[in-house]
């Protein structure tokens, strides 16, 4: 099933958050048959779906069903063994800066000596060539970065005197350093107190109307109000369709009645 519904045009030429050259009003990210090994143990297996500019889609499912190897396989960082991640019909990691990549937050040593601002500077490090040189385009990119995040009067302060919600908005200026077209979240809102995990969330939103493409991997059946599209993920077999679509499917109920269990048990 392919993503046909209307989208915003793609943010263009970085005039908003950094992207490199003009291009079409509709990009899409597609992914065919894609399967994933660790060793003998068969981690993704066949995954198939389309994505164009400016809608979320959430990936949700148990643990152990793939989700994180799919995204980490999206951002170039595992290799699959079979099948085709395309950007436009042509091989993805032939077209370098269509993708950024947020990691969880658990994955980063918040206590290294940086600043907000050098942080969120690293996400230009890909397109600065040899030398690594910032001009006044970079720095204008990674301003833009910063103010469209609400980080701008935190720039300066140490990365280790930031709150939850504050160290994932960072991360996400980084990310919108390194491209305008799609953003990879793996948990983002894991640790969240509920107000900043909506805010997090609206600011996904946001994203999706200048045109940017957002995949997230959530275990919060939050992400549902702001997804348009939901890849369910299992052992047996997977969904993909509309958020319409999944939430009047067997997949959706089995797996709310589980998570509210799931919730359930924590609370006794």
């Amino acid at each position: 099933m392919e993503i046909n519904s209307p989208a915003p045009h793609c943010a263009q030429d970085h005039i908003c958050w950094g992207a490199h050259a003009s291009h079409p009003d509709r990009h899409r990210l597609e992914v065919r048959n894609l399967s994933v090994y660790y060793g003998s143990l068969l981690a993704l297996d066949g995954i198939s779906f389309s994505i164009t500019c400016g809608h979320t889609l959430a990936l949700m499912g148990p643990n152990g069903a793939g989700k994180s190897t799919l995204i980490k396989a999206l951002a170039g960082l595992l290799r699959p063994d079979s099948g085709e991640i395309l950007w436009n019909g042509s091989p993805l990691h032939d077209t370098p800066g269509e993708i950024a990549y947020l990691p969880q937050r658990s994955d980063v040593d918040w206590s290294f000596p940086i600043t907000v601002r050098a942080l969120v500077e690293m996400g230009r490090y890909p397109s600065l060539g040899l030398w690594k040189k910032f001009g006044r385009h970079d720095r204008d990119i990674v301003e833009k970065s910063l103010h469209a995040l609400g980080m701008e009067s935190l720039a300066d302060r140490q990365i280790s005197e930031l709150s939850g919600g504050q160290q994932q908005r960072t991360l996400l200026a980084r990310a919108l350093c390194a491209t305008s077209k799609v953003i990879l979240l793996d948990e983002p809102v894991t640790g969240l107190d509920p107000k900043v995990t909506a805010e997090f969330y609206q600011v996904t939103k946001d994203l999706n109307e200048e045109g940017i493409a957002v995949i997230m991997v959530s275990h919060d059946v939050q992400a549902l109000t702001y997804a348009t599209h939901i890849l369910h993920m299992d052992q047996r077999d997977s969904f993909y369709g509309t958020k319409e679509e999944y939430m009047n499917s067997d997949k959706w109920k089995l797996f709310k009645n589980t998570e509210e269990d799931r919730i359930g048990g924590e609370k006794k």
